[in-house]
């Protein structure tokens, strides 16, 4: 794996409740507002690589079963993700812990993008050194 980067993918999780809820019109735009400074904040600083919103309602696999869920109730469900550069797991944390959406509840994780699944690369070294 090349490691010559100057910075790493990051990815945002966001889970959590609906933050738009039960708020004046005042208080939705003024959330809105700080939202939106944020995330442009980090577009004009080159720092966005993608993000998307995800639905409610899915699907979970385990084995061969196939459920509904996670359920739109459930404050644990992804409710989306955004893809950032960072030069560290703490640059990358510090622009998570900006996020205004914690003010309203909101959950953010915060994870590195890798190049290559490790399940992948410890079975290839396995094989490797089987062959060897």
């Amino acid at each position: 794996m090349n490691n010559s980067k100057t910075s790493s993918e990051y990815i945002l999780l966001f889970s959590g409740p609906d933050w738009d809820q039960g708020i004046s019109p005042e208080e939705l735009q003024q959330r809105l507002d700080k939202v939106m400074a944020w995330f442009d904040g980090l577009q004009e600083q080159g720092r966005v690589k993608g993000g998307q919103p995800l639905a409610r309602e899915g699907r979970t696999l385990s084995g061969q079963k196939v459920s509904d869920g996670p359920f739109a109730e459930s404050k644990e469900a992804i409710g989306g993700y955004l893809l950032i550069t960072a030069d560290s797991i703490e640059e990358a944390t510090n622009i998570a812990k900006s996020s205004p959406t914690l003010e309203y509840g909101v959950n953010i994780e915060v994870r590195q993008v890798l190049d290559e699944c490790p399940c992948f690369k410890r079975a290839k070294e396995r094989l490797a050194l089987a062959t060897a």
